[in-house]
């Protein structure tokens, strides 16, 4: 839930990355990102750890959506990762930070034609087809271009993730992939091996979000190795890549319990070691984490600047933040931890609802949490920000957005700038009456 580097001083001050965190406010102000490289690195290495132990060894592709800069790409880059992008705008990021397009996997349920000749041309490593007319867009640019495209199937395996709706990907009913009912994966296979311009390597799977199970990742793997199995024994065509996608779950709450990344893995190297047929190589196993690398390593920081009591009794404390820089409790009922510096490990003695700054009565934070008694002007700091809450961050209401810091050993680094109001603007263009009247 908090940072591998977080802890509390003899004076109940919060220290991250080696850094007193008041030191950190003071120099770059609040609401603030910050995102402990300790942690960060801690994740990566837990995923090629456990990857490496497969035959042949597996790989991880970070999930950019999660939270990408150039400087995360870098990061990236400078660990041996993978990286998976859903848009053109975070490929050109990764281009940008010098990343090996050859270890990138480009996906998306919609890609506009431009977006798909701008990864083949940069010879991205795999791009996932959602839809048939996505494979058809992918046949034609690749023709055009006199290329091959390297292509992974998304397989809607129906699988069941508890989670909630609004991010669960695997059952059939879905916008993603291909549904295995009805035969229409059958049908996407087929004509993908058809296409003279399209190589397909394997299956992609990914089943949902904050999954606090292991048994869902394993049944995916299952399923994209019987439908593979089903498929050699039809015309000897054998995937070389099974990508069963990301979604491990982090601690948000106390009671969360994620699933452990090392014990899914050996359960699906059982079964692939007793599911590839002999006179085939065993597959590759790719999977997407995003929240799991970058969630906890991340807090955000804010200033309280209100605090009131409504009728009733209930009371209510406002930051100088809310949905414009986290809107997962809006969009998803997400529940966050906090805590008050200075008063780090103090007794919770209040029960509040932290709300946002922006002008909607959804723009509430933490909806009830036990806090020590919050004054204005405190500064308040929520767990496990680091994942989905700068990438989703908006400017509603005109407020720029918060900058995002790195820290580690003691010292801080600005990866993205705060925005000002001149950055509000940059792209608007003046009203002249003139061109209105001559329309």
């Amino acid at each position: 839930m908090t940072p591998d580097t977080y802890r509390v001083d003899e004076s109940h001050q919060i220290w991250i990355g080696g850094i007193r965190l008041g030191d950190l406010v003071a120099k770059y102000g609040t609401p603030l990102y910050l995102l402990d490289y300790a942690t960060i690195l801690a994740r990566i290495q837990q995923y090629q750890g456990a990857l490496s132990a497969l035959t042949p060894k597996g790989q991880a592709f970070y999930a950019g959506k999660a939270f990408l800069s150039e400087a995360m790409a870098g990061v990236l880059k400078e660990h041996n990762m993978g990286l998976d992008v859903v848009s053109g705008g975070e490929l050109y990021t990764a281009l940008r930070a010098g990343f090996n397009p050859g270890h990138i996997m480009f996906h998306g349920n919609v890609k506009t034609r431009d977006e798909i000749a701008y990864a083949l041309t940069a010879r991205v490593g795999y791009l996932v087809c959602d839809s048939f007319e996505e494979l058809d867009r992918i046949e034609s640019e690749a023709a055009r271009l006199g290329m091959i495209a390297p292509v992974l199937l998304r397989i809607t395996p129906g699988i069941e993730a508890h989670t909630h709706e609004f991010i669960r990907t695997g059952q059939f009913d879905s916008k993603f992939g291909f549904g295995l009912a009805e035969g229409i994966a059958d049908k996407a296979i087929e004509k993908t091996l058809a296409q003279p311009h399209i190589r397909l390597l394997g299956f992609h799977a990914h089943i949902g979000s904050q999954i606090l199970d292991e048994a869902p990742f394993v049944h995916n793997a299952q399923t994209l190795l019987d439908l593979g199995r089903d498929w050699y024994r039809r015309q000897g065509w054998w995937p070389e890549v099974l990508n069963i996608g990301g979604g491990f779950g982090i601690r948000y709450q106390p009671q969360d319990q994620p699933p452990q990344l090392a014990s899914v893995v050996k359960q699906i190297r059982d079964l692939i070691a007793e599911g590839t047929p002999r006179e085939v190589m065993a597959p590759k196993v790719f999977m997407e984490p995003g929240r799991s690398i970058i969630a906890e390593a991340g807090l955000t920081v804010y200033q309280v600047l209100v605090k009131k009591q409504v009728p009733g009794g209930k009371w209510y404390v406002a930051v100088d933040g809310g949905m414009g820089d986290n809107i997962r409790p809006a969009l998803y009922q997400a529940e966050y931890q906090a805590a008050i510096d200075g008063k780090a490990d103090w007794l919770p003695t209040q029960h509040v609802t932290v709300a946002g700054r922006y002008c909607e009565t959804g723009d509430v934070l933490i909806r009830e949490i036990n806090l020590p008694p919050v004054e204005v002007n405190d500064t308040l700091v929520v767990f496990a920000t680091g994942a989905y809450n700068y990438s989703m961050a908006s400017n509603y209401n005109r407020v720029p957005r918060p900058p995002v810091v790195l820290v580690d050993q003691g010292q801080d680094h600005l990866w993205i700038a705060r925005e000002s109001y001149a950055d509000l603007v940059r792209a608007d263009r003046p009203w002249t009456s003139v061109a209105w009247e001559h329309r």
